[in-house]
C-alpha cells in the first residue's frame, strides 16, 4: 500500500510540474493566448475580430499553426471572408474544425473568451489523456511511471499543447475510440472516430479498430454501420467547405511522399546540426527520431511475434505506416511535426508496453526518449 502511494505521488508531481511549466505562459493581460503563437508582423492580417481581442503577440516569431485554429474558432462557420487573408490555406484549415468549435462553444460567441478558450484547449485534453492513462497504465511501479509519463511529455503532445494544435483532440478521440473497442461497442468507436475526423482527418486510419469484429453477417452490418458513423460527419463538412470555396477542399495527398523520404531528410538535417555544433538542435532530433524508430520496432515486433490483435495494436501500425510516408516537409523541424502524426503509436506502444511483463527496461527508456525534446518545448518559453 505505501509504494502505491509513492508512485501515486509520483504522477500527481508530473501533473503538478505540467501545471507549473504551463503557468510559465500567462500574461496578465492575455491570459495564456501566447500558445496560440500569433506574430507581431501578422496583426495587420488577423481577422477584424481577432484584431479587436486583446491576445500575446510573439515578438520574434514568425507564427504557427494555432493562429489559423484560433480564428476559425472565431468565424466557426467559415463564412467570414477575412479568413482568406488571415490563414495561409483556409480550405485545409478549416477541415479541422472541432478544435475551433470546441473553442467557440467555450468562449461563448465571444472572441476574447474563444482566443482563451482556443489557448487552454489542450492542457484539458492533457490532463483526460492523463486520466485515461492512469486507467491504462495504473501507478504500480517505476515501470508504469516512465511509460505513463513518457507518453504525456512526449514532443507530439507538448507540441499540441505548446502550439494549441487540433493533433492533441484527435488523440484523445483515438484513445476514446480504442476504449469502445475493448468494452466491445463498435458503434461507440465510430462515434469517436467521426468526432476525430472532424479535429484531424488521419484520425480515421483507427478505423482499424472495426476488424475485431467477428466475420459474421451480424457484425458485418455492425461494422457498416460502425464506418457510417465515423465517415459521416467529415463527408458532410467537406461537402459544405466546398460551397464555401467552391470547390477548393485539398484530399491532402500533398503531405504524403515517398515512403522513408521524411526520414532520410530528418537524418540528414541531424547531419547538419551536428556539423554546425548546434547541439540542443541535434539533442533533441536524435531523441525524438531513436523514440520513433524504437516504437515502431518494437510494435511490429510485437504483432510479427505475438499476432496482437488487441485495440492499440490495431491503432499504432497505422500511424507509423503514416509518419513513413510522410512528406519530408511534415518531418522538417527540431524535431518535426512527424512526432505529432505518431502520437497514437506513442500512447499505443507504451500501453502495450505496460501490459507485456517481460518488456526490457531499454525498450521502455528508448521509446520514451522523446520526452527530452518535449519537456524543452514546453520550459523554452520566453528564453
Amino acid at each position: 500500500m505505501r509504494g502505491a502511494r509513492i508512485w501515486i505521488a509520483a504522477y500527481a508531481i508530473v501533473a503538478t510540474a505540467f501545471l507549473a511549466a504551463v503557468g510559465r505562459y500567462y500574461h496578465p493581460a492575455y491570459g495564456f493566448t501566447a500558445f496560440l503563437e500569433f506574430p507581431a508582423a501578422g496583426h495587420p492580417y488577423e481577422i477584424p475580430a481577432v484584431q479587436n481581442a486583446p491576445h500575446y503577440h510573439h515578438p520574434h516569431s514568425g507564427g504557427y499553426d494555432g493562429q489559423f485554429y484560433a480564428q476559425l474558432a472565431v468565424a466557426p462557420l467559415v463564412a467570414d471572408a477575412a479568413l482568406d487573408r488571415a490563414i495561409d490555406d483556409p480550405p485545409y484549415r478549416a477541415r479541422r474544425i472541432l478544435f475551433s468549435w470546441i473553442a467557440y462553444a467555450a468562449g461563448l460567441g465571444q472572441p476574447a473568451w474563444i482566443l482563451r478558450a482556443a489557448a487552454l484547449e489542450n492542457v484539458i485534453v492533457w490532463f483526460v489523456l492523463a486520466w485515461l492513462l492512469w486507467r491504462w497504465i495504473p501507478p504500480t511501479g517505476p515501470r508504469a511511471f516512465v511509460l505513463w509519463a513518457g507518453s504525456l511529455a512526449a514532443h507530439g503532445t507538448i507540441m499540441s499543447v505548446r502550439y494549441a494544435l487540433p493533433d492533441g483532440l484527435s488523440l484523445l478521440c483515438i484513445a476514446l475510440a480504442v476504449l469502445a473497442a475493448e468494452r466491445g461497442r463498435p458503434l461507440l468507436v465510430g462515434a469517436a472516430l467521426g468526432l476525430g475526423g472532424l479535429a484531424r482527418e488521419t484520425t480515421l486510419l483507427a478505423a482499424t479498430l472495426l476488424g475485431r469484429l467477428k466475420r459474421d453477417g451480424r457484425s458485418w452490418r455492425t461494422v457498416a454501420l460502425a464506418a457510417v458513423v465515423a465517415l459521416a460527419p467529415l463527408a458532410l463538412w467537406l461537402d459544405y467547405l466546398r460551397a464555401i470555396y467552391r470547390g477548393r477542399v485539398p484530399a491532402g495527398g500533398g503531405h504524403i511522399s515517398v515512403p522513408f523520404a521524411g526520414l532520410v531528410s530528418e537524418v540528414a538535417s541531424i547531419g547538419r546540426h551536428l556539423a554546425d555544433a548546434a547541439l540542443a538542435l541535434a539533442r533533441d532530433e536524435i531523441a525524438a527520431l531513436v523514440a520513433f524508430a524504437a516504437q515502431g520496432a518494437w510494435i511490429v515486433w510485437r504483432i510479427a511475434r505475438h499476432g496482437d490483435r488487441s485495440p492499440w495494436a490495431l491503432v499504432a501500425p497505422a500511424f507509423l505506416a503514416l509518419a513513413l510516408v510522410a512528406h519530408p516537409v511534415v518531418w522538417d523541424g527540431a524535431p518535426g511535426a512527424y512526432t505529432r502524426v505518431a502520437m497514437p503509436l506513442t500512447l499505443g506502444v507504451n500501453v502495450l508496453l505496460a501490459r507485456d511483463p517481460r518488456a526490457s527496461w531499454w525498450w521502455i527508456a528508448l521509446a520514451n526518449l522523446g520526452a527530452i525534446p518535449g519537456v524543452a518545448l514546453l520550459l523554452s518559453f520566453g528564453s
